[in-house]
């Protein structure tokens, strides 16, 4: 085991050239980043998930209420042995060949088979109120950190000046605020990974799976190395955009949709700017070419990089999905669903069929009707 650590926190990996983890012990003089003070992350995530939830009960939920968001969730399907057999057992999401069958055994059309899987598969969707509920804590806490984080760098030299990233590494002194910056979005991400099992699945499950994992592990290993000075200016680009995101999710499940078309709009320029344009342009510019002339590359400098790399081909990925959604609202004349969601459209989904063609379509949903529980008809519909 002590083999193991000591290749593990090799020196000349984690650190410049004649730098060693005996130079960046706390003094009295200067206290810096030990690689123990992120085991606080833990207890604090907890104590996040903790918040949150009382945060949910005690002030979205009757936020929610007070904006007539109901509780009621999707329409239930009717009992049916057989289709549930199927439907738990088999595929969720029967073929053609599949349906047809269902319909010959059940003596059913085809499309009201189709209807009983929808509804279905939509009973296990949350209500609009949860979802309501989980965006308002997320618009609550991003809104918070991006504050603290603008408050925080303002008053520091690298925001104006990105090469002092640099100046003196990895000598430099770990302040109270940056500290507590780090710990705090660590506890988050954190919350998040475990928080993720049981929230609202959605499509890019998988993508924000490793968002979050990719996430943890740049600002735990920014953090062992001293490069906090350029972490800190990573979080907050990337919080900028997420308390808009909460917030027109949150206009479009109480049916604000005008307040649902702007916000999305403002979160779309200000994700894309920032993503695509401030962090190439600025902060990959510091951390590959500024820090390459001042300090020099060694390996964990190219992991690092590397990290930050794999951000922006995420951050590229969602770039692409939300101008394919600004195409669509072009073409349409409003803002159609979010395509990172997990949301099932009954209205994509449903046929148009004149009613009255079988005698079951009357316990179906109508595509037309409004929410399913938890989709809002209407210009605006998102959820990442």
């Amino acid at each position: 085991m002590a083999g193991i650590l000591a290749w593990f926190w090799n020196e000349r990996f984690w650190l410049p050239h004649n730098v060693t983890w005996a130079d960046l012990k706390n003094t009295e003089e200067a206290t810096f980043p030990q690689a123990e003070d992120l085991y606080l992350a833990f207890p604090l995530a907890f104590c996040i998930f903790m918040v949150r939830l009382i945060f949910e009960r005690f002030v979205a939920k009757p936020c929610a209420i007070a904006l007539n968001i109901q509780a009621n969730g999707p329409q239930i399907a009717p009992p049916n042995a057989i289709l549930e057999k199927v439907f738990t057992a088999i595929t969720k999401h029967p073929d053609e060949k599949r349906l047809e069958g269902l319909s010959k055994q059940l003596d059913w059309d085809v499309r009201s088979i189709q209807r009983w899987f929808r509804q279905r598969r939509n009973q296990e969707k949350p209500s609009t109120l949860t979802r309501f509920c989980e965006s308002m804590w997320r618009f609550s806490f991003y809104l918070y950190v991006f504050t603290y984080g603008v408050r925080f760098l303002k008053k520091t030299p690298w925001l104006w000046n990105t090469r002092h990233c640099w100046y003196n590494y990895p000598y430099q002194p770990l302040t109270t605020d940056l500290h507590y910056y780090y710990i705090l979005e660590l506890s988050f991400y954190w919350s998040l990974m475990f928080s993720q099992f049981t929230d609202i699945k959605r499509k890019d499950f998988g993508i924000m799976f490793l968002h979050h994992l990719v996430c943890i592990f740049l600002i735990t290993f920014s953090y062992v190395n001293n490069m906090a000075r350029v972490g800190t200016l990573v979080l907050c680009l990337h919080d900028s955009a997420d308390a808009l995101l909460e917030a027109a999710k949150m206009a479009n499940y109480a049916k604000f949709q005008k307040m649902c078309d702007l916000l999305f709009v403002m979160f779309a320029v200000v994700f894309i700017t920032t993503r695509l344009g401030i962090f190439p342009l600025w902060v990959l510019n510091t951390t590959l070419f500024e820090s390459w002339e001042i300090v020099g590359p060694y390996p964990s400098w190219w992991v690092f990089n590397l990290l930050l790399l794999l951000i922006q081909g995420l951050n590229c990925f969602w770039s692409y999905l939300i101008v394919k959604i600004a195409c669509k609202a072009v073409s349409r004349g409003k803002v159609s669903k979010d395509d990172r969601s997990d949301i099932e459209s009954s209205s994509d989904e449903e046929d148009s069929e004149p009613p009255g063609k079988n005698p079951h379509t009357a316990t179906t949903t109508n595509g037309t009707s409004g929410t399913n529980g938890y989709l809002l008809t209407g210009s605006c519909s998102m959820d990442d």
